[in-house]
């Protein structure tokens, strides 16, 4: 397979007003950066019960999602299919700008971000949160060798070696964020094993999501030839993933359901008179799950470019709910201090949180930070090959 990879040319208008759109957005969450910091954490939504609030939903949306956005790249690698290998390029920018945008909310949520000198110079191994700063920085570190193999021709011969460790790092690397929830005990809706595999999956979802919608917006302004080919195959396995996520949830609810002592957070989160139960069944199953399948498989819609966009943009959103629910509604469940009896005030009964528009644009900043170093670096770096038309992309096509 002959492919030519090019930066993207020409002035367009369309390019310059995405990035005056991007930086205003990014310039907004610095200033609310700058209103919590010189106001303080009380003119969020958080509180002593809520700690972790939105930005930390969209943090580990972004970081999750750029796990997953290199699998196209690691199913070329590590996997060998010819199809996917014209995608690498794009796969691993995509991964390590969503991660550094989900860094950079993280980071800027701290209170005294500062304080990131203390955690990365000196570590307590006995903490998830040590070991999730390493796996970050090593996520950089090989995708970005990874990375310089496909563009160096003299070292193409060792990307197969470099994918299959960057494929065992990301892993890695969303299995210790899963683990993040799975290992505290002290909240029930987190306390579960399957924490670690479920967020593996959901990587794979918001990934892929990701990286349909910047592949073919990349193409279409561009006005680069983009197969049916490519197009469909990727549409497929966002499907496959999208089932999984539903799958991996279910498995959750249900064996939470049968332990007695589950039974009042399963009540919370699924038939509970309150926002948690109506974002996880109308916004995580229906609108971020089931929709989404349906675009994508109906067949009056099979090959509908605008229809597996909107899948996409419906996973994207249903990603940030499924976190939400994870994050927030895990904390506003009362955690059980003294099991067997009830606690009359005080940390008693459910968490009130509302985010504030300073955290909402922090997170949205996040994403901004991502989409616009994909734009400068495509614009700039061959990462797009010069066509992916049916002829060139499927080596079983025939005209």
């Amino acid at each position: 397979m002959n492919i030519r990879y090019e930066q993207t040319q020409g002035r367009s208008l369309g390019f310059y007003a995405l990035i005056a759109g991007l930086g205003v957005l990014i310039l907004a969450s610095l200033g609310a950066v700058y209103y919590m910091e010189h106001h303080g954490h009380y003119v969020t939504g958080m509180n002593n019960r809520i700690v972790w609030g939105m930005p930390h939903v969209f943090a580990l949306f972004l970081i999750v999602a750029a796990s997953g956005a290199l699998n196209v790249a690691s199913i070329a690698s590590v996997f060998n299919k010819k199809m996917y290998k014209p995608l690498s390029r794009l796969s691993g920018l995509v991964s390590l700008a969503l991660l550094a945008g989900g860094l950079m909310v993280l980071v800027l949520d701290l209170g005294r971000p500062d304080r990131l000198i203390v955690a990365m110079t000196e570590y307590n191994f006995k903490s998830i949160f040590a070991w999730n700063i390493i796996l970050y920085n090593g996520f950089f570190v090989i995708v970005a060798v990874y990375l310089w193999m496909m563009f160096e021709r003299r070292m193409n011969k060792f990307t197969s070696k470099a994918g299959l460790a960057a494929f065992s790092w990301r892993l890695i690397l969303t299995t210790g964020t899963g683990s993040i929830f799975g290992f505290l005990v002290a909240r029930q809706a987190y306390d579960a094993v399957i924490m670690a595999p479920m967020f593996i999956i959901m990587s794979f979802a918001f990934g892929l999501a990701f990286f349909i919608l910047i592949l073919m917006a990349s193409y279409k302004w561009t006005e680069r030839p983009l197969g049916d080919a490519v197009v469909n195959r990727l549409g497929n396995l966002l499907g496959v993933f999208v089932a999984a996520v539903m799958y991996f949830v279910a498995v959750k609810h249900l064996g939470n359901l049968y332990l007695a002592e589950n039974a009042g957070v399963e009540n919370f989160i699924l038939f509970g008179n309150h926002i948690y139960t109506n974002l996880f069944w109308y916004g995580q199953i229906i609108l971020g799950g089931l929709i989404p399948m349906a675009l994508i498989y109906h067949p009056a819609l099979k090959g509908n470019r605008p229809a597996l966009g909107l899948a996409s943009v419906l996973v994207l959103i249903g990603g940030v709910i499924q976190l939400y629910i994870i994050i927030v509604g895990g904390q506003a469940y009362p955690m059980e201090m003294f099991p067997g009896k009830e606690i009359l005030e005080g940390y008693g009964g459910i968490a009130t949180y509302t985010p504030s528009l300073p955290e909402i644009t922090l997170g949205i900043g996040g994403i901004a930070v991502a989409l616009i170093a994909v734009a400068f670096l495509v614009k700039f770096l061959p990462f797009l090959p010069e066509s992916l038309a049916d002829e060139v992309a499927d080596p079983h096509h025939k005209s």
